[in-house]
């Protein structure tokens, strides 16, 4: 005979219980709205004054830059495809670094609590410097061009990968990985034919991923030297040539399309 919640709890408890948890979550979500409202009005987001007031010098600024001007765009391939170049350097240079240190960083694979710890760190140190900085370091170390670019998009995204890598492994399914231990596989083995098997798919979406946001970050990364389109956007920009810096913006515009265009597809392919 089957017992129901009520008969093992008095209603009147379950109502207390369900009052509780409702004026908790509610008291959560009041505080979270709080928040962000006090962001916003800290920000100046509810100034609708100052908003109004900048208006005119958007439309001013874009009537200056209309209509955008490809005259020189043939000398725009070049650093188009050192963007381009830029960000599948910067993409699979980290990847092949995250794949180790993803194992060292996941509390299922790692050999030790203390490299766990040194490995997590590490990755939280290369994701909290902005690629940006980065890149004006690797300028003034390596000068100018591509090469600072590809550095310094390629360690700031071994502390992202590295962490979507590590956070898959954790949540592998344990049935294989226990049944290859019980077979008497040794650890690499596990990790090589229990583990990755599981993981590699998820390791390529975000692989993919990355790839997206390095190509729109290589476009800044031009602003600080490091080459590409972002070193002739912000050229026309100094010489105010605004009609100049909407067709370069058109054309970013277009290769950001057509690198999410791909990547979408090569996701279908690795699901």
């Amino acid at each position: 005979m089957m017992t129901t919640v009520s008969e093992v709890i008095p209603q009147s408890e379950c109502l207390e219980l369900y009052a509780r948890t409702w004026i908790r979550q509610s008291a959560q979500v009041v505080a979270l709205l709080f928040i962000v409202l006090f962001a916003i009005w800290y920000v100046g987001l509810l100034d609708f004054g100052i908003l109004a007031d900048g208006i005119p010098a958007i439309l001013t600024l874009a009537g200056e830059a209309t209509p955008p001007n490809f005259a020189n765009a043939q000398d725009w391939i070049k650093p188009l495809m050192d963007t381009l170049a830029m960000s599948v350097a910067g993409t699979a240079m980290a990847v092949i670094l995250s794949f180790p240190l993803a194992f060292l960083a996941a509390r299922n694979t790692t050999p030790h609590s203390v490299i766990f710890q040194i490995t997590r760190t590490l990755l939280n140190a290369l994701r909290s410097v902005p690629e940006l900085i980065m890149g004006i370091i690797f300028v003034a170390a390596v000068g100018f061009g591509a090469l600072p670019g590809v550095l310094a998009l390629g360690l700031h995204s071994v502390g992202m990968v590295g962490k979507f890598f590590a956070e898959a492994i954790e949540h592998v399914d344990e049935a294989p990985v226990e049944a290859a231990r019980a077979a008497g596989a040794t650890p690499l083995q596990v990790l090589f034919h229990a583990v990755l098997p599981q993981v590699l798919p998820q390791f390529a979406d975000v692989s993919i991923y990355r790839w997206e946001y390095n190509f729109r970050a290589s476009t800044v990364m031009g602003m600080v030297g490091a080459g590409g389109i972002g070193f002739e956007l912000m050229g026309s920009l100094r010489i105010m040539q605004y009609q100049e810096v909407s067709a370069i913006l058109l054309v970013i515009l277009v290769m950001v399309t057509l690198v999410d265009s791909l990547s979408g597809r090569l996701r279908k392919k690795f699901k």
